[in-house]
């Protein structure tokens, strides 16, 4: 593009789009209000404007695409600041009816639903908002979203809603990114070996670690049953386990509220992505602490202390999880030692967008 408007707020054009499908919508039948996120996204990044060449980063996005990236790059020093593409998978459950979805981008974006091309915006432009319609039947859809940047500023959101059809008992997919409470991942899943029960609780949230302040994936119902992969007790009072929800997604519980059918002993034991990270690069971001600060090994009050930092200390920002829609811990590194501290007591310096959600 050989020139740019000025810049208006991610934020801003968001809610105007919301309001104006809501609007558009007020007079629809069985519409279901609450936007829908989607979990479990997968993002690889080129440093190329059309998806060729190399990977060069890869990212999860647990609860959803609502990313501005500004003029930063998604991964400084290794993704472009400008000229670079993504591509975003995941799979969703839906219902059987009719939904709307929301796309708004800077620069150009393409939707595929189960490989079938839906939506082709693939140009430069600065912030736009796109909206289409597709039926759907009950079950799992693949959903791809790709995107390119080209100068300036990079931004994408991309959302749904349910506007006829039928409206199950709980939300479909998942609504992380609003900091809803999604419903059920469907019926429970047939597990012939090794299995595990919600038990003694209405809902279990599912998350992306075995850590209570992992980032939130979605909530399972009471007497539901999932396969169980493995297991971790990192945290050190319950056992947590890795559950294959069987329609692509795969996510952490605590064992406090499942039944297990068989000798716990006989399940594996795994570690998660949060070992893999302590490495991760920094991206000009900074966390300042509002008191002094303990900084744990994984995010959880549960998991031994490594280091304090000094209040008002400004430290490396490099990783955070989210729930409710909102940080819940930060991954930062001080004096050399890597380690997670309280999102709620923390002010942050840079841009937010560009540290990857864990």
């Amino acid at each position: 593009m050989s020139q740019r408007h000025l810049a208006v707020p991610f934020g801003v054009i968001a809610l105007m789009a919301l309001i104006v499908l809501t609007l558009a919508m007020s007079g629809a039948i069985n519409v279901q209000a609450q936007a829908q996120f989607g979990t479990g996204w997968n993002g690889q990044f080129y440093n190329t404007p059309d998806l060729t060449g190399a990977v060069v980063f890869t990212q999860a996005f647990p609860t959803g695409l609502n990313v501005n990236w500004g003029t930063s790059s998604p991964a400084p020093g290794v993704v472009n600041p400008d000229g670079w593409s993504a591509r975003f998978e995941s799979v969703q459950l839906f219902n059987q009816g009719t939904y709307e979805f929301v796309v708004a981008s800077d620069d150009g974006v393409r939707v595929f639903i189960d490989n079938v091309l839906v939506l082709d915006r693939f140009v430069g432009r600065t912030l736009t908002t796109d909206r289409f319609q597709s039926t759907l039947t009950a079950g799992t859809h693949t959903l791809r979203v790709e995107f390119f940047d080209s100068i300036d500023q990079a931004a994408l959101q991309f959302q749904w809603f349910q506007v006829s059809g039928a409206i199950g008992t709980g939300t479909p997919g998942a609504g992380g990114g609003s900091g809803g409470v999604s419903g059920t991942p469907g019926a429970p899943v047939g597990c012939t070996t090794t299995c595990a029960t919600v038990s003694g609780a209405r809902g279990l949230a599912l998350r992306t670690g075995p850590y209570l302040g992992a980032s939130f994936i979605t909530t399972l119902t009471e007497g539901s049953t999932y396969t169980v992969v493995s297991r971790n007790r990192d945290e050190g009072i319950y056992s947590w386990y890795l559950l294959d929800l069987g329609d692509g997604r795969r996510g952490w519980s605590s064992g406090r509220y499942l039944t297990i059918n068989v000798d716990i002993n006989q399940i594996p034991t795994a570690g998660s992505i949060f070992d893999q990270i302590d490495g991760a690069p920094g991206y000009g971001v900074s966390a300042i602490p509002r008191a002094v600060m303990n900084m744990r090994r994984r995010p959880s009050i549960r998991t031994a202390r490594v280091g304090s930092i000094p209040w008002g200390q400004p430290v490396e920002l490099i990783g955070r999880t989210i729930q409710a829609g909102t940080a819940r811990w930060y991954q930062v590194r001080y004096n050399g030692v890597v380690g997670w501290i309280d999102a709620r007591w923390v002010s942050v310096t840079g841009e937010i967008n560009a540290v990857p959600i864990r």
